[in-house]
């Protein structure tokens, strides 16, 4: 394994934790502030949607930059986000930290894929996407549960100081392991706004926002859900999310290695599994041991679709992927906000805390409509020019008439 992919999952692993840990905290933050668990989810939409704006806008900032300088300078701005949010005086500065924090998320998930594949051979390129990862799923096992630990007893507030220090280590590791990589000669932000115009770009894109979205409809409101109708003790939200967090590295893992080999048949199983263990997490939800049960396979088959998915974009947009990767990275965290905001209504209006597991399936369920359309058209079109390259010269010079 090349030391940058160790360098890479450092920063991972900081970006994870501050990504998933506030969901271990929503009713902590929320009784600071006085507002409403629904409310407290904002800071969930809010990251969100952070992304997927300052995934496209940070990658076309760096165009001039160096991959290594851009990731350097990304975390920097991470580092400052954890800071505002550790010393909010209110729910709308901690909203505003939030955001700041998330704008370096994308375009370092999108750049770091980038720079991942282009260190190893050509047949394990979603193999290194997923050791990347791997920082942001082992960031679910040791990151979110010792920082809710260090919330619950301690603050929150200093969960977001020690995420700071983790931003601090990432940036340390970069600048010290990622080897300088110079953007390509040659390709320009013109071409990497060409990649959009693939329509299976968009497709894997849309799979994203739709499969990884129905997790976090379910997960975003764990520690409600998991108190409230499960029964268990607030205590208990920690280790809770180290199942979920044991289950995404499992998943990340198993999908980098099959998506190498048959990456579409692996999106088919895993979004098609994930949809049905939502579902079923309706039921699950009230039963201890079945719940915790359920928070493994919903980690795992959630993370099992995110290398074969990034590296779908990766290959649609060959010769100029840096963009496409950064905003599927967008793409991942609007399906967070989507389904983040979606699952606030539900309960809002009444329906439980396990409603947002029907809200989950149902977008799992479409993300797997998709990849079967997606496949659909590319066979489509495989065999269009087959056709055409199997004519003779004398059909393909033959006039046609009308």
């Amino acid at each position: 394994m090349p030391l940058a992919l160790l360098a890479l999952a450092i920063g991972a692993f900081g970006i994870g934790t501050t990504e998933f840990v506030i969901m271990g905290l929503l009713p902590e933050v929320a009784g600071d502030f006085g507002v409403s668990i629904p409310t407290a989810g904002l800071l969930v939409t809010g990251y969100a949607l952070g992304v997927v704006i300052g995934a496209p806008l940070m990658t076309v900032l760096g165009t001039k930059v160096s991959r290594k300088r851009t990731l350097m300078l990304l975390m920097g701005l991470f580092i400052a986000g954890n800071l505002l949010s550790a010393v909010a005086p209110a729910f709308a500065i901690m909203l505003i930290g939030r955001v700041v924090a998330s704008l370096a998320h994308g375009a370092f998930f999108g750049i770091g894929s980038v720079v991942a594949a282009e260190l190893v051979a050509p047949h394990k390129k979603a193999g290194a996407i997923a050791m990347m990862f791997t920082g942001l799923t082992v960031a679910n096992v040791i990151g979110v549960p010792l920082g809710t630990l260090v919330g619950q007893h301690v603050g929150w507030r200093v969960t977001f100081a020690v995420v700071a220090v983790l931003g601090v280590v990432g940036l340390a590791g970069i600048a010290k392991l990622v080897p300088e990589m110079p953007r390509p000669e040659g390709v320009h932000l013109r071409h990497e706004l060409a990649a959009f115009k693939n329509a299976q770009v968009l497709l894997a894109m849309a799979m994203t926002v739709l499969g990884f979205g129905g997790v976090f409809a379910a997960i975003t409101y764990i520690a409600p859900m998991m108190t409230h109708v499960a029964g268990f003790a607030d205590g208990s939200v920690t280790w809770l999310l180290v199942l979920f967090g044991l289950g995404m590295v499992g998943g990340n893992l198993i999908g980098g290695k099959f998506a190498d080999r048959a990456l579409m048949p692996m999106l088919y199983v895993s979004l098609g599994a994930l949809a049905l263990v939502l579902a079923v997490f309706t039921l699950t939800a009230h039963n201890k041991i079945a719940a915790a049960v359920t928070i493994a396979l919903i980690g795992a088959l959630g993370f099992a679709t995110v290398p074969p998915l990034q590296k779908r974009v990766l290959d649609q947009a060959h010769g100029a992927p840096t963009l496409a990767s950064a905003v599927n990275i967008g793409a991942f965290n609007l399906g967070n906000a989507l389904s983040a905001w979606l699952g606030g209504i539900v309960i809002a209006a009444g329906f439980g805390y396990t409603a947002p597991n029907w809200v989950g399936a149902a977008l799992a369920a479409a993300a797997l409509a998709l990849a079967v359309l997606s496949a659909a058209l590319e066979r489509r079109n495989g065999a269009r020019g087959t056709v055409v390259a199997s004519g003779t010269p004398a059909d393909r010079q033959a006039p046609v008439h009308r």
